[in-house]
């Protein structure tokens, strides 16, 4: 099995890196292009966005073919086909977002359409299963696609951070998910890692940059959600479902800072801003290639607290949620009140 996984990513890095700079072309000629409008921009020069095309190319061509040469269970087909329809209609709405530029989709349309997404995984029996009765498990796994989703394209303001955020989580989920031989989890998180490696040189090139859009943004955060929702986190403890909070605790926790800062400021929440955990980091001196270090070796460490949490008994797991809820209760408070220009 390692080695299927291994050919997913491998053959989702080698579709994406090639793909790249070819969106790259296209979104120049077609004029897809993201101009720094508004102060809320951090970028100064037109930036062509097409990303998410190539990286959901690598991410699907790779499940094609191995659909096409593996013999899959059935449970595993069909999670596979959730995956890959929600993930393609998502990429769909971002796509129509991005085009849609400056002004894009209102954020109710965007909530409209995830939810959509969330019941198409919901379709193929991917969903929250340690709630009942069933009508509140469907409703939370409605919230937490949209949440996971939202939380990625929020967290997209800086130049490789959302790529190597989900890079970082789809390594955290596949290294819970292998003991217990989720197939779908483990071939589609390598898929996942595959693309994204691919994805972040393009990202993070001075001279030939691109940006992945709202299409790879939205499309990412379904199906890091869809991942979490694939495997058993309770072996030990029942603390262990709080594991997936852990591995995209980063994503989740700038919402809410964010949100926070914005509702306090008597701002919508729903409306863009500079107030971002990343932006407060650099402007406290920070480059850019530094901050996105911090963020995957944070996520680094989050993701292995998520793995020791599936492995470790109540009292030590309580443990490990408090240490994390503390730490982010003290990097609150010390950017707090530092101001982005």
């Amino acid at each position: 099995m390692i080695l299927l996984y291994a050919v997913a990513g491998l053959t989702a890095f080698l579709l994406t890196f090639l793909a790249t700079p070819l969106v790259r072309l296209c979104a120049i000629r077609w004029g897809v292009m993201d101009h720094p409008h508004s102060n809320v921009k951090t970028h100064k020069v037109p930036v062509p966005y097409l990303g998410g095309l190539s990286i959901f190319v690598g991410i699907a061509g790779a499940l094609v073919f191995l659909r096409l040469t593996t013999n899959f269970p059935t449970g595993t087909l069909r999670s596979l086909w959730g995956l890959l329809l929600g993930s393609a209609f998502l990429a769909g709405v971002g796509l129509v977002d991005d085009l849609k530029k400056p002004l894009g989709l209102s954020f109710q349309w965007k909530f409209f359409f995830q939810f959509v997404a969330a019941t198409i995984l919901i379709l193929f029996d991917i969903r929250i299963r340690f709630v009942q009765p069933e009508w509140l498990s469907i409703l939370l796994t409605l919230v937490w696609v949209t949440g996971i989703s939202n939380a990625i394209n929020l967290i997209d303001i800086m130049d490789g951070l959302a790529s190597s955020q989900t890079l970082v989580a789809s390594l955290g989920f596949l290294l819970i998910s292998i003991p217990t031989e989720q197939i779908y989890v483990n071939v589609a998180a390598s898929a996942m890692v595959g693309a994204t490696l691919a994805f972040i040189p393009h990202n993070m090139s001075q001279k030939r940059k691109i940006f992945m859009g709202d299409m790879g943004s939205l499309m990412l955060g379904f199906l890091l959600a869809g991942l979490s929702l694939g495997t058993n986190y309770t072996r030990m403890s029942e603390v262990g479902v709080l594991a997936p909070l852990l591995i995209l605790g980063l994503p989740v926790y700038d919402t809410f800072f964010v949100s926070f800062l914005r509702l306090k400021q008597g701002k919508s929440p729903f409306l863009g801003s500079k107030d971002h955990l990343a932006l407060k980091l650099r402007a406290v001196g920070y480059s850019t290639e530094q901050v996105v270090l911090i963020f995957a070796a944070v996520a680094a460490v989050l993701s292995a607290s998520a793995y020791l949490l599936t492995l470790s008994p109540f009292l030590v797991s309580l443990l490990v949620v408090a240490g994390v809820l503390l730490f982010g209760l003290f990097v609150m408070v010390k950017l707090h009140d530092v101001v982005v220009h």
